[in-house]
């Protein structure tokens, strides 16, 4: 199995992803596209897309790029600039690459509607942990979540 397709398994196995209709539609190294397909549940009390899916589509895209390298990358930093509600369609994120180093990197998320149009604007930026490991990964985890059960 190569790396991509190793990411792309682990990010696929997103249960909270999953569960909200989100999509990985492509991977390479550095650049990612996921997808959602809006429904009522998305909707916050003003019959617009809650701002939680934006965010959570985007952090899913950048993390799907971010980790394409083989190496596992977690966001220190992202922000979000909400240009256009839309209440239908299918809402598209698209994560690319700016800059690459050892230790940082940076990502633009570009989200678009189904008509093109683009809603959302999110800058992320990782820092690289390890060589990707998702065995040693999840008994790390396993072991923070005994000592830390309220997370």
């Amino acid at each position: 199995m190569t790396n991509l397709e190793k990411i792309k398994k682990e990010t696929l196995d997103d249960k909270f992803s999953q569960f909200i209709g989100i999509t990985l539609d492509e991977i390479e190294e550095g650049r990612a596209v996921a997808s959602v397909v809006i429904n009522e549940n998305h909707y916050n009390g003003l019959g617009i897309v809650q701002g939680g899916l934006y965010f959570t589509l985007a952090d899913y895209a950048f993390a799907a790029a971010a980790n394409s390298r083989g190496k596992a990358a977690v966001a220190i930093r992202c922000s979000i600039s909400f240009i256009k509600p839309i209440k239908e369609g299918k809402l598209t994120a698209i994560a690319e690459e700016v800059s690459c180093g050892n230790k940082l990197a940076i990502y633009d998320v570009k989200m678009y509607n189904d008509k093109n149009l683009r809603n959302v604007y999110a800058a992320n930026a990782y820092s690289t942990l390890a060589e990707l490991n998702w065995d040693k990964l999840a008994k790390k985890l396993a072991v923070f979540m005994e000592v830390m059960p309220c997370c």
